[in-house]
Protein backbone atom coordinates (compact mmCIF):
# COMPACT_ATOMS: atom_id res chain seq x y z
CA UNK A 1 0.00 0.00 0.00
CA UNK A 2 1.41 3.02 -0.85
CA UNK A 3 2.39 5.99 1.64
CA UNK A 4 0.05 8.91 1.78
CA UNK A 5 1.99 11.97 0.42
CA UNK A 6 2.89 15.12 2.29
CA UNK A 7 4.11 18.39 1.20
CA UNK A 8 6.96 20.47 3.35
CA UNK A 9 7.73 23.82 1.80
CA UNK A 10 11.31 25.24 3.46
CA UNK A 11 11.91 21.69 4.56
CA UNK A 12 15.71 21.88 4.40
CA UNK A 13 16.08 22.87 7.99
CA UNK A 14 14.44 24.45 11.14
CA UNK A 15 11.47 23.85 11.52
CA UNK A 16 10.46 22.28 8.48
CA UNK A 17 13.77 20.20 8.68
CA UNK A 18 11.73 19.15 12.21
CA UNK A 19 8.67 18.34 10.63
CA UNK A 20 9.75 16.28 7.92
CA UNK A 21 11.62 14.05 10.02
CA UNK A 22 8.63 13.77 12.53
CA UNK A 23 5.86 13.23 8.80
CA UNK A 24 8.74 10.57 7.79
CA UNK A 25 8.31 8.68 11.78
CA UNK A 26 4.83 8.99 11.30
CA UNK A 27 4.75 7.03 8.26
CA UNK A 28 4.16 9.75 5.25
CA UNK A 29 5.94 10.09 2.11
CA UNK A 30 7.74 13.65 2.63
CA UNK A 31 8.55 15.47 -0.28
CA UNK A 32 10.38 18.99 0.70
CA UNK A 33 10.78 21.94 -1.72
CA UNK A 34 13.36 24.25 -0.86
CA UNK A 35 16.55 26.14 -2.60
CA UNK A 36 18.94 23.76 -0.37
CA UNK A 37 18.87 20.04 0.61
CA UNK A 38 17.69 16.74 -0.79
CA UNK A 39 14.35 17.67 -1.97
CA UNK A 40 12.88 20.05 -4.84
CA UNK A 41 15.48 22.44 -5.18
CA UNK A 42 13.10 25.80 -5.86
CA UNK A 43 13.15 29.36 -5.51
CA UNK A 44 9.76 30.16 -4.21
CA UNK A 45 9.83 33.27 -3.72
CA UNK A 46 10.25 33.20 -7.86
CA UNK A 47 6.32 31.89 -8.82
CA UNK A 48 7.30 30.29 -12.51
CA UNK A 49 10.17 28.31 -10.16
CA UNK A 50 7.26 27.33 -7.71
CA UNK A 51 5.14 26.43 -10.20
CA UNK A 52 7.54 23.65 -11.59
CA UNK A 53 8.63 22.27 -8.24
CA UNK A 54 4.86 21.87 -7.34
CA UNK A 55 4.14 20.20 -11.18
CA UNK A 56 7.11 18.08 -10.17
CA UNK A 57 6.10 16.93 -7.24
CA UNK A 58 2.62 16.18 -8.21
CA UNK A 59 4.29 14.07 -10.76
CA UNK A 60 4.27 10.63 -7.83
CA UNK A 61 0.47 11.27 -7.78
CA UNK A 62 -1.81 13.27 -5.18
CA UNK A 63 -0.60 14.92 -2.46
CA UNK A 64 -3.18 15.17 0.43
CA UNK A 65 -1.18 16.47 2.94
CA UNK A 66 0.44 20.60 2.85
CA UNK A 67 2.77 22.21 5.31
CA UNK A 68 3.21 25.65 4.00
CA UNK A 69 6.56 26.46 6.18
CA UNK A 70 8.84 28.33 4.41
CA UNK A 71 8.96 32.38 4.89
CA UNK A 72 11.24 35.03 5.64
CA UNK A 73 12.05 37.59 8.03
CA UNK A 74 13.08 41.06 6.99
CA UNK A 75 13.35 42.88 10.33
CA UNK A 76 13.27 46.75 10.32
CA UNK A 77 11.58 49.66 11.48
CA UNK A 78 8.33 50.80 10.54
CA UNK A 79 9.86 53.58 9.07
CA UNK A 80 12.95 51.76 7.31
CA UNK A 81 10.50 48.69 6.04
CA UNK A 82 11.59 48.87 2.41
CA UNK A 83 8.54 47.97 0.15
CA UNK A 84 10.95 45.68 -2.04
CA UNK A 85 11.56 43.92 1.79
CA UNK A 86 7.36 43.79 1.62
CA UNK A 87 7.05 42.13 -1.46
CA UNK A 88 9.84 39.69 -0.74
CA UNK A 89 8.03 38.63 2.56
CA UNK A 90 4.60 38.68 0.89
CA UNK A 91 5.64 36.29 -2.01
CA UNK A 92 7.49 33.47 0.41
CA UNK A 93 4.76 34.12 3.09
CA UNK A 94 1.36 34.25 1.82
CA UNK A 95 1.49 34.18 -2.22
CA UNK A 96 3.74 31.11 -2.31
CA UNK A 97 0.99 29.19 0.75
CA UNK A 98 -1.62 30.00 -1.86
CA UNK A 99 0.22 28.49 -4.85
CA UNK A 100 1.05 25.23 -3.01
CA UNK A 101 -2.93 25.03 -1.83
CA UNK A 102 -4.62 25.59 -5.32
CA UNK A 103 -2.24 22.90 -6.84
CA UNK A 104 -2.71 20.36 -4.37
CA UNK A 105 -6.40 20.97 -3.83
CA UNK A 106 -7.64 19.05 -7.05
CA UNK A 107 -5.90 15.66 -5.72
CA UNK A 108 -7.49 16.34 -2.30
CA UNK A 109 -11.02 17.16 -3.10
CA UNK A 110 -10.67 14.02 -5.47
CA UNK A 111 -9.86 12.43 -2.28
CA UNK A 112 -12.35 13.85 -0.04
CA UNK A 113 -9.74 14.52 2.68
CA UNK A 114 -6.97 17.43 2.67
CA UNK A 115 -4.73 18.50 5.64
CA UNK A 116 -3.19 21.97 5.83
CA UNK A 117 -1.22 23.60 7.91
CA UNK A 118 -0.06 26.91 7.78
CA UNK A 119 3.19 28.01 9.24
CA UNK A 120 2.50 31.80 10.56
CA UNK A 121 3.83 33.11 14.15
CA UNK A 122 3.04 34.92 17.03
CA UNK A 123 4.26 37.78 15.28
CA UNK A 124 0.99 37.84 13.91
CA UNK A 125 -0.34 39.58 17.19
CA UNK A 126 2.45 42.36 16.86
CA UNK A 127 5.70 42.48 17.73
CA UNK A 128 8.82 45.65 17.15
CA UNK A 129 11.15 45.33 14.03
CA UNK A 130 8.82 43.04 12.29
CA UNK A 131 6.32 45.63 10.21
CA UNK A 132 6.69 43.31 6.98
CA UNK A 133 6.87 40.17 8.99
CA UNK A 134 3.82 40.65 11.00
CA UNK A 135 1.60 42.04 8.37
CA UNK A 136 2.27 38.26 5.70
CA UNK A 137 1.96 36.17 8.86
CA UNK A 138 -1.74 37.96 9.99
CA UNK A 139 -2.15 37.31 6.01
CA UNK A 140 -1.76 33.80 6.63
CA UNK A 141 -3.43 33.79 9.44
CA UNK A 142 -6.66 35.31 7.43
CA UNK A 143 -6.21 32.94 4.49
CA UNK A 144 -6.23 29.67 7.13
CA UNK A 145 -9.89 31.00 8.24
CA UNK A 146 -11.47 31.57 4.70
CA UNK A 147 -10.39 28.30 3.57
CA UNK A 148 -11.48 26.40 6.35
CA UNK A 149 -14.76 27.80 5.49
CA UNK A 150 -14.62 27.04 1.72
CA UNK A 151 -13.23 23.82 2.05
CA UNK A 152 -14.29 21.71 4.80
CA UNK A 153 -17.15 20.31 2.70
CA UNK A 154 -14.56 18.22 0.76
CA UNK A 155 -12.94 17.18 3.90
CA UNK A 156 -10.43 19.69 4.14
CA UNK A 157 -9.03 20.78 7.16
CA UNK A 158 -7.09 24.55 7.44
CA UNK A 159 -4.87 25.80 10.50
CA UNK A 160 -2.68 27.22 11.36
CA UNK A 161 0.41 27.42 13.82
CA UNK A 162 2.26 30.55 15.83
CA UNK A 163 5.53 29.62 16.94
CA UNK A 164 6.79 32.05 19.51
CA UNK A 165 10.97 32.20 20.04
CA UNK A 166 12.03 29.02 18.74
CA UNK A 167 15.44 27.74 18.78
CA UNK A 168 16.90 27.35 15.58
CA UNK A 169 20.03 27.92 14.04
CA UNK A 170 19.25 31.29 13.11
CA UNK A 171 17.60 32.07 16.42
CA UNK A 172 20.55 31.71 18.22
CA UNK A 173 22.48 33.53 15.46
CA UNK A 174 21.05 36.12 16.31
CA UNK A 175 20.32 35.85 20.49
CA UNK A 176 23.64 34.42 21.95
CA UNK A 177 23.08 32.23 24.81
CA UNK A 178 24.75 34.55 27.36
CA UNK A 179 23.53 37.77 26.28
CA UNK A 180 20.91 40.00 28.26
CA UNK A 181 18.77 40.27 25.42
CA UNK A 182 17.96 36.49 25.40
CA UNK A 183 17.74 36.02 29.23
CA UNK A 184 15.22 38.49 28.39
CA UNK A 185 13.51 37.06 26.28
CA UNK A 186 13.52 33.51 28.13
CA UNK A 187 12.22 35.13 31.09
CA UNK A 188 9.38 36.56 29.83
CA UNK A 189 8.35 33.29 28.54
CA UNK A 190 5.61 31.42 31.41
CA UNK A 191 7.60 28.07 30.96
CA UNK A 192 10.87 29.51 31.31
CA UNK A 193 12.57 28.08 27.92
CA UNK A 194 12.22 28.22 24.34
CA UNK A 195 11.09 26.09 22.15
CA UNK A 196 12.32 23.41 19.78
CA UNK A 197 11.62 23.03 15.90
CA UNK A 198 10.50 19.47 17.60
CA UNK A 199 7.84 21.17 19.36
CA UNK A 200 6.15 22.69 16.66
CA UNK A 201 6.86 19.19 14.33
CA UNK A 202 4.84 17.72 17.30
CA UNK A 203 2.08 19.99 16.70
CA UNK A 204 2.02 19.73 12.83
CA UNK A 205 1.77 16.53 13.54
CA UNK A 206 -1.81 16.74 15.20
CA UNK A 207 -3.20 18.70 12.48
CA UNK A 208 -1.76 17.10 9.81
CA UNK A 209 -3.41 13.45 11.56
CA UNK A 210 -6.49 12.51 9.89
CA UNK A 211 -8.32 11.85 13.46
CA UNK A 212 -8.34 15.65 13.59
CA UNK A 213 -10.80 16.23 10.90
CA UNK A 214 -12.98 18.28 13.94
CA UNK A 215 -10.55 20.90 13.96
CA UNK A 216 -10.14 24.13 11.34
CA UNK A 217 -9.66 27.64 11.14
CA UNK A 218 -7.85 27.43 14.27
CA UNK A 219 -4.57 28.73 15.56
CA UNK A 220 -2.76 27.11 17.45
CA UNK A 221 -0.07 28.64 19.38
CA UNK A 222 3.20 26.65 20.67
CA UNK A 223 5.06 29.26 22.45
CA UNK A 224 5.20 27.92 26.12
CA UNK A 225 2.22 30.26 27.06
CA UNK A 226 3.49 33.53 25.70
CA UNK A 227 0.15 34.65 23.94
CA UNK A 228 -2.18 34.36 27.28
CA UNK A 229 -3.58 37.57 27.57
CA UNK A 230 -3.05 38.77 24.24
CA UNK A 231 -4.56 36.36 21.54
CA UNK A 232 -8.25 36.21 21.57
CA UNK A 233 -10.04 33.55 23.23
Amino acid sequence: MAKERVLITGGAAGIGAACAERCKADGYDVIVIDRVGDGLIADLSDPQATASALERALEGGPITRLVNNVGVVVPANAEDQSLDELERAWALNVRCSLQCMQALLPGMKAAGFGRIVNMSSRAALGKELRTAYSATKAALIGMTRVWALELGAFGVTANAIGPGPIRTELFDRANPPDAPRTRAIIDSVPVKRVGTPDDVAHAASYLLDARSGFVTGQVLYVCGGMTVGVAGV
